[in-house]
């Protein structure tokens, strides 16, 4: 039988092989052994809790001694083969892991919704796509693309929602702001890198993820919030 493999390419071990692992002596040469089932119960008991993706070295810190990257990598892996056909899914975005509901699943929980979240401007969105596309780019270099004039509330509105931000200024006069897309923006259309969105020809595929992502935001908070 072929043995399980995460998204990350991580073998998923079997409990003993993860038992065994875990009591192989340290570097010290002293015999360590980890209860694997504790270990994996507080890790998804840290990831469900958290309210944002953790990093692998946050994840180590929950113990002593450490565990050690492969030993992480390989139990993270086995949670993500436990939790696989279930409600929700554990993922590694660009800054970390986190549990998320399945997309597949998400149209039945727009139906609680007392109000539909409001979509984003196709301005926003054209905004949007030329920062993810051409980044580092300067407010006039979107102008140009854009054939129109690209008001200060547009940037704004992509600054407040955690999308994008400054990384630098460009050595031209009035040395204009480098706008580049966060992690945060990543994390919150369920990506890794830039690499995995849809390539430009298909821009409108990311306009779906923002339109996901949105109505995901909009789950986490109680009607009112903002």
């Amino acid at each position: 039988m072929a043995e399980a493999m995460n998204s990350e390419g991580v073998q998923a071990l079997s409990s003993e092989e993860l038992e065994a692992s875990a009591s192989k002596p340290s570097e010290t040469g002293v015999q360590t052994a980890v209860d694997v089932t504790l270990v994996k119960q507080v890790l998804e008991a840290a990831l469900l809790s958290a309210t944002e993706p953790l990093t692998p070295n946050t994840l180590r810190r929950l113990f002593e001694p450490d565990l050690g990257s492969d030993m992480l990598n390989h139990l993270l892996a086995d949670l993500q083969t436990d939790w696989q056909g279930r409600s929700a899914e554990l993922v590694r975005l660009s800054s970390g892991w986190r549990f998320q509901t399945r997309s597949d699943l998400q149209h039945y929980l727009d139906r609680l919704k007392e109000t539909r979240s409001a979509r984003y401007s196709r301005a926003v969105m054209e905004t949007l796509a030329i920062i993810v596309y051409r980044q580092p780019v300067t407010r006039g270099d979107i102008e140009d693309i854009r054939g129109v004039t690209v008001s200060s509330q547009i940037i704004k509105v992509l600054e407040m929602r955690g999308w994008i931000d400054t990384i630098g200024h460009r050595e031209t006069p009035g040395r204009p702001a480098l706008y580049a897309t966060t992690k945060k923006f990543l994390d919150d259309l369920g990506l890794r890198s830039l690499t995995e969105l849809p390539p430009l020809a298909e821009v409108e595929g990311v306009f779906d993820l923002v339109d996901t992502a949105e109505a995901a935001s909009s789950d986490a908070h109680e009607p009112g919030d903002g």
